[in-house]
Formats: C-alpha cells, sequence, structure tokens
C-alpha cells in the first residue's frame, strides 16, 4: 500500500509553534493532526521523534529535509 506521512512546523498566531502532521493513502483523502508548542525546540524535538518512529514502520527518509 503507497502512503504519505508529512510534517510542518510553522508558527501559529499566539506566538507558539504548531507541529502539522498530515497522513494517508496516496490518491485519497488523508488526515491531519495539529499540535501546538510552546516554542520551536519542542516541536522539532517531537518532529525528530515522530520521524524516528515513522523511519521504523518503514516510511522512506529521503525526503525529509528542512524547508
Amino acid at each position: 500500500m503507497r502512503r504519505f506521512y508529512l510534517m510542518q512546523v510553522q508558527p501559529d498566531l499566539f506566538g507558539g509553534v504548531s507541529l502539522i502532521r498530515e497522513w494517508g493513502r496516496i490518491g485519497f483523502g488523508g488526515r491531519s493532526l495539529v499540535e501546538h508548542h510552546a516554542d520551536e525546540g519542542e516541536a522539532i524535538t517531537s518532529l525528530l521523534k515522530m520521524a524516528r518512529t515513522k523511519c521504523r514502520r518503514g516510511y522512506d527518509d529521503r525526503r525529509i529535509r528542512p524547508l
């Protein structure tokens, strides 16, 4: 099954930072989840932890790169 998992760190309107996670099957509507964090360091730590988990589950990490 071909699937995708996308994670982005973006500032929010309240002075914090959000980790936006989107996932699903390629070609179908996916799901999303927004995690709010107090600062960018927390959000990046959460992103890296989730990336390690997803790589262990078979997701391809060749496209992980900073924007």
